[in-house]
This record gives C-alpha cells, structure tokens and sequence, in this order.
C-alpha cells in the first residue's frame, strides 16, 4: 500500500523526535564550543579592539558597505547564523500544542507578555535611573534599545541544549519552539516598536521591518525548504548537515563579535564598566522569567520535564536575531549593538546556573506536582 505524504512527514517527525529524544536521555552534554563561549565572547572583545586601534580604515571601511542601513557583510554573518538554528525547527510540531497546552501556555504568558515588558522597566531603572550618572548620555537611550532587542527575541536553539541538560520532555521543547518562532514572525516588530516609542526612542520602521525581513522571515523560508529538501534524503543527510554547519554558525558569530568590539573598542577602553551595568537587569531577568515559569508550571501541575525547557526558553535569549536587529537600527558602534553582546556574554554560565537550580529542585518540584499529560 503506498503511503501517503501526510504519514511519511509524521513518521519523520517521530524519527526525528525519537532521536532527540534518546540523545537527551543519554547524552545530556553541552558542546565545547558552547560551554566556553564566554571565553570565546572575551577572547571577540580583545581581539576585535586590537584590530579596531591596528586597522582602524580597513574596519571603517567594512562598516561603511552598508544598503538601506543593513551592512552587507554582517548581513551575510547573520544569516550563516541563524539559518542553520532555523534548520532544527519542525513546524509540523505545531500540531503537537493541544497535548502541552498548559506548559506552551506557560511559555507563551512569559515570552510574550512579561519578558519585553519587564526588560523595558529594568532598563528604565537601572539604565535611565541608578546607572544613568556613570553611562554616556549620548547612549542612553541606545542602550535600552538593546536591552528591550534583546528581550523581544525568545531564544530558538540554544534551548534544545538547555532542555537536554534537565532532561526534558522533546516534544515539548520542539512545540513550543515552533509556536514562539511562528509567533515571532509577527510579534517581534510591534512588540519592539510599541515599548522604543514608550520609551520615548524614535522607531525606524522601515529598517525594522526590513530586519525582520531579512532576519526572520526569509530565514524561516530558506531554512524550511531547506529541511524538506534534506529530510528526502533521508535523517543522516539531515544530521550530517547540521554537524557540518554547526561550526560555520558559531564561526559567523565570533566572527560578528570581532567586528562590533573592532567598532566599540574606543568606547569600552573609556568606560570598560559599562558591560557590568549593562549586565544586571539581563541577569535579573533571566532568573526572574525562569523562576515565574518555573512556579507558574508548578502551579498547574505540569511536569517536571516540560516545566523544566518551559522556564529555560523564559530565561534565554534568540541574541542572534538581537545582534542583527541592533546593528541594523542604530548601527555597529551603537550601545544597542553593545547591550545585546552583552547577553551573549552571559549566556553560558548564568543559563548553566538556571540548569542547575530546577535540576536539583526535581524532588521539591515533584513533591506536590499533580500527575498531567501537559
């Protein structure tokens, strides 16, 4: 009997799902290059000031290769990015969200109706208020630019591993990172104009929308035609070739990384605490989203194992998308640009952090957890 589309699509998924699976249950690792990419990020900022102050024309230069505001050559670091996370993503997972509906719930409240908005009140406090007087005035308001980029973009691939170190539940984590990227079509840009203009920062429309253009929607697009192509020719072609792109990704990060710090090198050797400023309300966001999903989670009865990647994608962040959106609006020497690296900065160690703590939270967790399929 030949088999129709449908079932051959839903017996790849499950392959897919199964692998996943296993891989979380039995190697719950995080890559090297991963586990040490604050050190990578310090290693970007020294190198990139270096060769800010050795070849300062030749960055000038590379800076200035810009169309309608986009640099071309960061444009392409981008997208070597984020197209192969975007790989990763099965949107046939949405189908998947009526059986989580309680954690996806969860996931979407923290992410869509808390993260941008409390990001954009620790910014005014501590950006335009505590730390205002050590700040330069002039990048004030580009600073809270990149913090609210920052917290508008909820993360896409990173959580996969997130999810893997806590043992969770895949096909959760693939749900409702399908769910948040479908939504984040959409949602990001007026999500980010609505609190820039609250903030009272002018809005650039037409090169926000443009960003999500080029940053979001034709990735989505070129990364799905991409994966159907691939998944035809079976799941090892598949894995084969995000193994191969996965150090081309991290490459073009770093790489990106070298060139903002190559552009911000004069501005951190002036005031080289500005990183640690910039750092406390993304620090205090991370374990205040992770902790309100974590309890919201609880609370409904969820299980651990959703729970669990339901408060990590509440904590991290898409800082690809962030990074790209940043030097796109206000460009490469801007403290947007500046505030979003910050979070990658961080990211490892305080997301290791938040692992931890719901890792050896487990027994209080489940303690009083009702036993539900969501």
């Amino acid at each position: 009997m030949e088999i129709s589309e449908k079932s051959k699509t839903d017996k790849r998924m499950g392959r897919q799902l199964d692998d996943l699976a296993e891989t979380g249950a039995t190697r719950p690792t995080i890559g090297f290059f991963e586990r040490w990419l604050t050190v990578w990020v310090f290693l970007c900022i020294a190198g990139g000031i270096i060769l800010g102050q050795v070849l300062p024309t030749q960055v000038k230069f590379i800076g200035s290769l810009e169309i309608a505001r986009v640099n071309v050559p960061v444009g392409f670091l981008i997208w070597l990015m984020i197209v192969p996370m975007l790989l990763k993503i099965d949107f046939a997972a949405l189908g998947q969200v009526k059986k989580q509906w309680k954690g996806i719930a969860v996931t979407l409240f923290i992410n869509w109706a808390v993260k941008p908005f409390s990001m954009a009140l620790l910014a005014y406090i501590f950006i335009r208020v505590v730390f205002a007087p050590y700040l330069p005035q002039d990048q004030i308001d580009s600073y809270v630019a990149g913090l609210i980029l920052l917290a508008a973009a909820p993360c896409t691939a990173m959580v996969f591993v997130w999810s893997q170190l806590t043992n969770g539940d895949p096909y959760f984590t693939l749900t409702q990172v399908a769910v948040n990227d479908a939504i984040m079509i959409f949602a990001f840009a007026p999500i980010v104009g609505l609190l820039l203009g609250l903030s009272s920062i002018a809005v650039p429309w037409d090169t926000l929308l443009i960003s999500v253009g080029l940053y979001i929607v034709i990735p989505v697009m070129m990364a799905q035609a991409w994966r159907r192509a691939l998944l035809k020719q079976g799941l090892r072609a598949f894995d084969r070739t995000l193994s191969f792109l996965h150090p081309v990704s991290l490459s073009a990060l770093l790489t990106t990384l070298v060139l903002l710090f190559a552009f911000q090198g004069e501005a951190i050797l002036r005031q080289p605490l500005v990183i640690g400023m910039l750092a406390v309300p993304i620090l205090i966001q991370v374990f205040l989203n992770s902790s309100l999903a974590y309890l919201l989670n609880k609370k409904l009865g969820v299980a651990h194992s959703v729970a669990c990647p339901s408060a990590l994608i509440g904590a991290s962040n898409f800082f690809e998308l962030a990074v790209a959106t940043a030097i796109s609006l206000f460009g490469f020497n801007s403290g947007a640009a500046l505030a979003t690296v910050v979070g990658v900065l961080i990211e490892v160690p305080v997301m290791l952090a938040v692992v931890k703590v719901v890792n050896s939270s487990k027994e209080w967790y489940q303690g009083v957890v009702v036993k539900s399929p969501c």
